[in-house]
């Protein structure tokens, strides 16, 4: 059996599901650094980034776990430069969301993202089984 997960107050994805949980895998869409109402409240790397890692957290929790559930984060980031000159500051807002726990990461360079303001997308998988 296959669960949409959805974190409660969170506005309806269209054409989506924000969490799918199967056999105790869930598996999370990409998130990008806009809040539950779908409304980009940072327009800079660190404030998207930290945003869509807090998404990615509450889904999680909506399913019934935590951020050391996450097994997977694939980054998805319009500007190089941009994250390598904000390693410290990645590293400082990683931490406030994920503390000290670091799942498998891959990282992408894009030339943009479906939505314009979004400068960054992470998808996630957990394991909560």
């Amino acid at each position: 059996m296959i669960e949409t997960i959805q974190p409660e107050g969170w506005a309806k994805p269209k054409g989506y599901s924000n969490g799918l949980l199967a056999d105790g895998r869930l598996y999370i869409g990409g998130q990008i650094g806009w809040n539950a109402e779908q409304k980009f409240e940072h327009h800079d790397f660190i404030g998207q980034m930290e945003q869509a890692l807090a998404n990615i957290v509450a889904i999680v929790r909506a399913a019934g776990g935590d951020a050391h559930n996450i097994t997977r984060l694939t980054w998805y980031v319009t500007d190089k430069k941009a994250y390598l000159d904000a390693q410290r500051e990645v590293g400082d807002a990683y931490r406030r969301v994920m503390g000290r726990h670091f799942p498998v990461m891959t990282m992408v360079v894009v030339a943009g993202l479906i939505e314009d303001e979004a400068l960054i997308e992470i998808e996630a998988s957990a394991e909560l089984g």
